[in-house]
């Protein structure tokens, strides 16, 4: 991939945007493959009718075979979309900004499901099968048990571990191997983060300093269970007084959270034994006392960056000690989605941001920024699809 090294500040002017149409690329994959692949699973999950399959053939054939068409008239937000994307229809899907492209994608899926219709699939979220399957999953079941462990674990040990375990995701049980003596999140977790600014986000969050922390959630299941588990963390140790968790106001991505997910994963602990059951109790709790809030917006399904938030949501953020900004997709939208120099400043292309921020992310796209040239060097040489492949992390704070 070819990419600006000459731009190492939040200069945007040269750098350019994502796009699609570069055959064999990253984006070009996720539009050509991943998608059709995507709309063949929601068909599968759910017993539509007639009308719903008809919406589907003609969204796969549009994005395979046609250009990209405007949302239908009376839709609720048709006006919203014409203004973000007025220069994109009637155009190739590939030559739209990857980002977006993706995000169009899942509306224009939204509506051919009848998410946002009057009639008997309104409101069913086309994702929740595979959300719920991975909630009953063994692996889930594994790293609940693995919480026992931690509990006699000294605390800022056990804070390094349920960090990284909330930043991998669905590798979360690398952040669960943990004992006495051992480094705090393994060695084979520490080795794959190609930034590590851990020690300044938990300078942040001093314990007993009545900080609020915003929590920018990603995705749900197995993801969104170590992030419930950190915050109930910085909770019960005092880094936080309060915790705001931002999810998403309706289905956006695959398996991005919303309030609906957080409950699923709220009953999953609470029904578990052990250390997952308590954590799982005192969440409830601390939801009833509003020390964890849930709250959501619409920006949060925008195909726009952080940096063109509006003012309601800044105001949000700038009340807040740290904002964590959880996965790929906010990283992409923090800094900007496009071809950075590995080595730009993560400082410089947050400034704008309304106060601290840190990021918590698996590299699953081709943006990446703040990299040290020797780390950047090294990871050249592997010859291994780092940007992508989920192998590597990243935790970036600028205060």
């Amino acid at each position: 991939m070819t990419e600006k090294t000459s731009h190492d500040s939040g200069d945007a002017a040269g750098v350019p945007v994502i796009l699609s149409n570069e055959p064999g690329s990253f984006a070009w994959g996720v539009l050509a493959k991943r998608h059709p692949a995507l709309i063949q699973q929601v068909r599968d999950a759910f017993p539509y009718g007639r009308q719903q399959h008809e919406a589907l053939d003609t969204l796969l054939d549009e994005i395979t075979n046609g250009v990209i068409e405007p949302l239908a008239p009376g839709e609720h937000d048709r006006e919203r979309w014409e203004d973000w994307g007025q220069e994109h229809f009637g155009r190739s899907w590939h030559d739209a900004p990857f980002l977006w492209a993706e995000s169009y994608f899942y509306r224009r899926l939204l509506g051919a499901v009848g998410y946002f219709g009057s009639g008997p699939w309104q409101g069913v979220d086309p994702f929740a099968p595979f959300k719920r399957a991975e909630l009953r999953g063994e692996a889930v079941e594994e790293e609940l048990r693995a919480l026992d462990a931690l509990a006699s674990v000294p605390a800022h040990e056990r804070a390094a571990a349920l960090l990284h375990a909330s930043l991998w995701g669905n590798r979360a049980d690398l952040g669960f191997r943990v004992s006495a003596g051992e480094p705090a999140a393994g060695d084979a977790a520490a080795s794959a983060l190609v930034a590590d600014d851990s020690a300044l986000l938990w300078q942040l969050l001093p314990v007993g300093g009545s900080s609020t922390v915003a929590v920018v959630a990603d995705n749900a299941g197995r993801e969104l269970i170590p992030d419930l588990i950190l915050i109930d963390h910085l909770l019960e140790q005092r880094h936080a007084e309060q915790v705001v968790l931002h999810l998403k106001p309706y289905p956006y991505y695959v398996s991005d959270a919303m309030t609906a997910d957080v409950v699923d994963c709220l009953r999953r602990l609470t029904e578990a034994p052990g250390q997952a059951g308590a954590i799982g109790d005192r969440l409830w709790k601390a939801m009833a006392a509003g020390s964890l809030e849930v709250r959501t917006h619409p920006f949060f399904c925008a195909p726009l960056p952080y940096e063109d938030m509006p003012e309601d949501l800044r105001g949000e953020f700038e009340s807040a000690t740290l904002t964590l900004l959880k996965g790929d997709l906010n990283y992409r939208r923090l800094v900007g989605d496009r071809l950075w120099g590995a080595t730009a400043s993560f400082a410089d292309l947050t400034a704008y941001f309304p106060g601290a921020v840190a990021a918590l992310r698996t590299l699953k796209s081709d943006v990446i920024v703040g990299l040290e040239q020797e780390v950047l060097d090294g990871l050249e040489r592997s010859g291994a699809a780092w940007r992508t492949s989920g192998t590597h992390a990243l935790i970036q704070v600028r205060r």
